[in-house]
């Protein structure tokens, strides 16, 4: 399969990130492009999405640094750049557990600074 490399803007602030070939992240590459508003939770932003996913195998609560991840009950794309308020340590911890569908390229904490109600645009790259 060929890469699948997104642009994800937060405000101004870009990054890039690759989708890997789940289920989800199928889905999240067909329904592009998204615009939402984010919101942010300690170092995670997230933003609602049209995508309507459950669980796959494999979902769990603990993410890698710079994981882009859906989380199923609030059919959101989340990314994750540093702990959150449910993290134990450094550790990137979702609300509960997430499928995985790609990582962020390069420093994702590129995306600190981000504040509640910026505008969202995910699009192919």
């Amino acid at each position: 399969m060929e890469q699948r490399r997104i642009r994800i803007d937060c405000g101004g602030t870009q990054v890039t990130a690759l989708l890997n070939d789940g289920p989800t992240a199928n889905m999240v590459w067909d329904a592009l492009p998204l615009d939402a508003a984010g919101s942010v939770w300690g170092d995670e932003v997230y933003f609602r999405t049209p995508i309507d996913a459950a669980l796959e195998d494999g979902a769990g609560d603990v993410v890698d640094m710079g994981a882009v991840a859906y989380w199923p009950p609030g059919r959101a794309l989340c990314l994750f750049y540093g702990p959150t308020p449910a993290s134990v340590g450094d550790e990137c911890r979702a609300a509960s557990e997430v499928n995985v569908v790609g990582a962020i390229e390069g420093d994702a904490t590129a995306l600190r600074g981000t504040r509640s109600g910026v505008a969202v645009r995910v699009e192919r790259a």
